[in-house]
């Protein structure tokens, strides 16, 4: 194989690992929160002068609150920085130099172990004069591409260097830029402590040529606990910030707000119209109404919005008038919960839909409807379709069957994550299990149901047998003793219990319920030729 061939195999193997749903236009990703022309306009030229600074690197933290919008401003930065060219003669080499949109639905998404690979492949991608150089680096050090390799040995060789191989390119020409969303939805505090402190120091570094990222989170206190870290604090370019022109706060959330989500609802309701030409047009009385009792949250303003226009079944003016009704009943600071509690009261069977909407934001990975409903049974998972349909003003449920169901938002998951949250008399009078509960519940109760009609086990311990001398020389259907279970499968319970011994758990709890009758099931005849190993007792 020539050299040329084995970089072409380095660079699919990269195109395999690089998360392309975390790149900011992804399909993934789509329908993309964007700003809406003439809106935030005062907070965009202001991000756009810190990145247009030719004398420093920097890191641009934009924090703020669930639902202000923070994500459509991050997307709208890079498709900026996407239609600048770093130079005029070039073709394809453009000023954005690579996106990351964490995300806690992907499980690709919500860890920095994809990180610098996903960077690095749009970076060479954009740049394909150091795309050989990042192939050579993979080919020395292939346990690159391995998301548990430290974050600071995948910085150095797949975000340092191929930056310093660009410097001469660049000289005297504009920063590159990067846009990295949503930190807060990095499941590991550690790992993204790990990773701001990491890009801190990689900015540190003189040789590169100057690069900005614009970073996006919730204002959570560990996020603001490392920004201030002494290393890291004198990159930091904070937003919202108090400045000395007429404007006094460019923020998420400044007083300007209300008025780009009047124009944000001015134009929802002209498309509206452009559908349904005998749609009475809201009063600007009206229009301001629903824009102020949105809180400043586009979140509430998209979700009102999506109420009113997305359901077929029901009239967009009888919408609209519930949701003027229910924003005259409004709390400054409650607009999402309540916004969430209307919805839900809309359905047939409110406190079914609340479970069913918990279950959706609580899968690691997104399920089809097909899938949920087969994995909560003939009971829970009975009209799972019907009832997500009523709900597609805070879900995207796809028309084709076979593709995932999502949260439009993570405000979703916060509103789901405590029943407390939810003033409807059907939820809050009723105790709601966890939807992890009913979710492990659920897997349990498949999995001892498709136990007994499969055969792989055994097999497997078949195939062991004639492989392995290790073993003692006996015929693995003595086995079956042992494997007992898988005959006639026990409760849930039993197996998750059965799972802990094996484990090593090995409490008077469990020792007490492995001699009963279950516990023999479940482990089979406790001496030592069992598949529970040697007694402990």
């Amino acid at each position: 194989m020539s050299d040329d061939q084995f970089l072409q195999g380095t660079w699919a193997k990269l195109s395999e690992v690089a998360v392309k749903g975390a790149q900011y236009n992804s399909p993934e990703r789509q329908p993309h929160p964007k700003c809406l022309q003439g809106t935030r306009v005062d907070l965009l030229k202001y991000i756009h002068g810190f990145l247009d600074d030719t004398e420093k690197n920097q890191l641009i933290w934009l924090h703020g609150t669930a639902g202000v919008g923070k994500s459509a401003v991050a997307f709208t930065v890079a498709e900026r920085m996407r239609g600048l060219k770093v130079t005029e003669e070039t073709k394809i080499e453009k000023r954005l130099a690579g996106t990351f949109f964490f995300s806690r639905k992907h499980t690709k998404r919500c860890t920095t172990g994809y990180f610098f690979a996903t960077l690095v492949y749009q970076l060479a991608s954009n740049f394909p004069s150091i795309r050989k150089d990042v192939n050579r680096a993979i080919r020395d050090n292939p346990a690159l591409l391995d998301p548990d390799t430290p974050l600071c040995d995948q910085m150095e060789a797949l975000f340092l260097r191929p930056l310093r191989w660009l410097r001469l390119r660049l000289r005297g020409g504009p920063p590159l830029s990067f846009v990295v969303d949503a930190l807060d939805e990095c499941t590991s505090e550690p790992e993204l402590t790990d990773l701001i402190l990491s890009l801190a120091q990689a900015l540190r570094e003189p040789d590169l040529p100057v690069t900005h990222i614009l970073l996006t989170s919730r204002s959570e206190s560990y996020i603001s606990k490392v920004f201030q870290n002494h290393k890291v604090r004198p990159l930091v370019r904070e937003i919202p910030v108090r400045t000395s022109g007429e404007g006094g706060i460019i923020s998420l959330d400044g007083a300007d707000v209300d008025n780009d989500i009047c124009t944000f609802l001015r134009h929802s309701f002209e498309e509206l119209e452009s559908r349904h030409p005998d749609f009475p047009r809201p009063s600007e009385v009206d229009l301001a109404k629903l824009a102020s009792r949105a809180g400043r949250r586009f979140i509430v303003a998209s979700t009102m919005m999506k109420f009113i226009i997305d359901d077929e079944d029901n009239d967009p003016h009888d919408r609209l008038q519930l949701m003027l009704k229910l924003t005259s009943e409004l709390l400054p600071g409650t607009e999402v919960y309540k916004l969430y509690d209307c919805i839900l009261s809309t359905c047939a069977e409110p406190k079914r839909a609340y479970l069913h909407l918990s279950i959706v934001a609580a899968l690691t990975d997104p399920l089809p409807i097909s899938q949920i409903s087969s994995l909560l049974g003939p009971g829970l998972g009975r009209d799972v379709q019907r009832t997500l349909i009523q709900l597609r003003s805070v879900l995207d449920v796809p028309t084709d069957s076979t593709l995932p169901v999502n949260i439009h938002h993570s405000s979703i998951r916060d509103y789901v994550s405590d029943p407390s949250n939810c003033s409807l008399p059907q939820v809050r009078e009723h105790n709601m299990p966890s939807p992890h509960s009913l979710l492990a519940d659920s897997s349990f109760h498949l999995m001892t149901k498709e136990i007994p009609e499969s055969t792989a086990l055994f097999d497997a311990l078949s195939e062991l047998q004639k492989q392995s001398q290790a073993m003692l020389p006996e015929d693995p259907k003595k086995l079956k003793d042992s494997l007992m279970f898988l005959v006639q499968p026990p409760e849930p319970l039993s197996v998750l219990i059965g799972i802990l011994w094996l484990r090593g758990d090995r409490t008077s709890d469990l020792q007490f319920w492995l001699e009963t009758e279950d516990g023999m099931l479940g482990c089979g005849p406790r001496e030592d030729k069992t598949g529970c190993g040697p007694r402990q007792d």
